[in-house]
């Protein structure tokens, strides 16, 4: 309750501080290519072989930002997007399962503070985040299992990026974010299995942006 609380109280300061100026507000739009680099802490349950696990895919989505700049340097962005499709393949001694066992959607807001360098009015600005990620997983499924469950995580997350003014209003925009997220999974069927996934994705985005 408290980082809820924290987080809250960092999206009102964002919104309320100062009176809004031209080009205090940053919209962006992209699509993001989310790579999961996951790893468990292998799969137990009764009558599962040792040396079972699974893999993670990687998913594309399309993001929406919002950034609301405190200062010229400094921002407060909200990101959010369409939750992407994670899908798991058996592998290790229970691989001849095969691929797509399981799936479920990560919605997966995350809320930076962001410092931009460079001056306004530059044509490029890097720009550097460090924040908050939440993870809920949604409609879980398996081919294993009747009932499939994953627990919501809570983690740091971090980014560098670059914006490229087309002009005052319109840009361009690149980023590489990483963040920390962990999940317990039961999987409740004919045994009931788990396992502790340590997804550790790194998110590639690009899109236009909006000043106003």
């Amino acid at each position: 309750m408290k980082t809820i609380a924290l987080l809250a109280a960092a999206s009102g300061i964002a919104l309320t501080c100062g009176v809004a100026q031209a080009e205090d507000n940053i919209v962006k739009f992209g699509i993001s290519e989310y790579t999961t680099h996951s790893k468990t802490s292998g799969i137990s349950g009764i009558g599962v072989p040792p040396g079972a696990d699974a893999t993670t895919s990687n998913a594309t989505t399309v993001i929406f930002t919002y950034e609301r700049l405190l200062m010229p340097n400094l921002g407060i962005e909200l990101v959010v997007g369409v939750p992407p499709t994670i899908k798991a393949n058996a592998s290790g001694s229970v691989a001849f399962l095969g691929n797509d066992i399981l799936s479920a959607k990560s919605v997966s807001p995350t809320l930076l503070v962001n410092y931009h360098f460079g001056s306004e009015g530059d044509t490029w600005r890097p720009y550097v985040g460090l924040g908050v990620n939440y993870t809920r997983f949604i409609d879980a499924k398996s081919s294993l299992a009747t009932d499939v469950s994953l627990g919501d995580s809570w983690g740091i997350a971090g980014q560098i990026g670059i914006n490229y003014a087309i002009n005052n209003n319109w840009g361009l925009f690149g980023s590489i974010a990483a963040l920390k997220v962990k999940s317990n999974l039961v999987a409740s069927g004919p045994s009931v299995l788990q396992t502790t996934i340590d997804f550790r994705p790194v998110v590639y985005s690009f899109g236009v942006s909006y000043a106003f």
